[in-house]
Formats: C-alpha cells, sequence, structure tokens
C-alpha cells in the first residue's frame, strides 16, 4: 500500500515530517481525513488538533492554526502560523 509524505511546519520550524497511513485535519468547512491516493486539494485550516496515523499503528498529534493544508501526489503539506505536538 502506498504511503503519504507528511510534513507539519510552524511559521519558524518543522514540527514533524515523515511517512503515514492517514492524516484527519480540520479545516474552514470541516473535518477531513486524508488517505494515500488523495485527490489533490488546498484548504484553509481551522484551529484545531491535526491527527498522524504511521503506518505501524502509533498516532502523532499536533495543535494547529491559522494556515492551509495541500494534498498532491500522496504528498501532505500543513502549513500553520502556530503549530505544536500535544
Amino acid at each position: 500500500m502506498a504511503a503519504l509524505n507528511v510534513s507539519v511546519v510552524s511559521a519558524d520550524r518543522e514540527i514533524w515530517s515523515g511517512e503515514a497511513s492517514m492524516v484527519v485535519a480540520r479545516t474552514v468547512e470541516g473535518q477531513i481525513g486524508i488517505l494515500p491516493g488523495h485527490e489533490p486539494m488546498l484548504a484553509v485550516l481551522a484551529a484545531g488538533e491535526v491527527r498522524v496515523s504511521l503506518p505501524d499503528g502509533e498516532k502523532i498529534s499536533a495543535n494547529a492554526e491559522d494556515g492551509f493544508l495541500s494534498v498532491q501526489s500522496n504528498t501532505v503539506q500543513i502549513v500553520a502560523s502556530r503549530a505544536e505536538l500535544v
């Protein structure tokens, strides 16, 4: 199965990057789940939790606000003005 290449970045540093099997984030239009093969998209982030599921089943969570999420060719980029792991 294909994996997602994910990076979570705040204004001043990279918070986390690596391979994932799924990403769940809150956008201004509601919560979205992203799996490998997802259509390309660009969305505005709403303040809230970003959950990243790793291929081994481990989960990583970050709080993010004021930014965007982009998906293109199994690459997910989450860019926020403020973000931190929880």
